[in-house]
């Protein structure tokens, strides 16, 4: 079944279709409410492959299943580039244990780094099936190199304006 799932580079015709799955991954992981606005300023330039890229599952014009945003720079303690992963996300109606939507994004995601031969830091903020993830995660990159914890908060139920 997955291999008939393609990833393709979004482009900035797929702004509307973008922003709908990212508004709701920021409801449904954000552990903070979202702006719409910083949403949409963190798309743009990846559609456009400015210091970034967004993998999308899906037809041109047509609503999107999932999408993977990547972000090309810099960590604050160093010159040297990587590749940053954003958000992974598949649209509810398009999650199943055997979909393969998710991994064929990471897998996205790994083929940019390797392109670009940079290293890839990726990871996992979500109180929803967390095991599952990091089993996928695992499978696909090796053992975790950290973990995150948050505190005062979880992800999911916040909203965005």
């Amino acid at each position: 079944m997955t291999d008939d799932i393609t990833i393709r580079t979004g482009t900035p015709d797929d702004m509307t279709e973008v922003m709908k799955l990212a508004i709701a991954a920021a409801e449904e992981n954000g552990f903070l409410d979202a702006s719409a606005e910083l949403l949409a300023r963190a798309m743009w330039p990846a559609l456009n492959q400015d210091h970034g890229l967004c993998g999308v599952i899906g037809a041109p014009q047509a609503p999107l299943e999932g999408f993977v945003l990547l972000h090309i720079g810099t960590m604050f303690y160093s010159t040297q580039q990587c590749v940053e992963e954003k958000c992974v996300f598949v649209s509810p109606e398009y999650r199943s244990a055997k979909g393969g939507r998710a991994r064929r994004l990471c897998e996205f995601s790994k083929h940019v780094a390797d392109t670009l031969d940079l290293p890839l830091l990726i990871g996992i903020c979500s109180s929803s099936r967390t095991q599952a993830k990091v089993k996928l995660y695992t499978r696909l990159f090796g053992e975790p190199s950290g973990a995150y914890w948050l505190y005062r908060t979880k992800t999911g139920g916040h909203a965005v304006s």
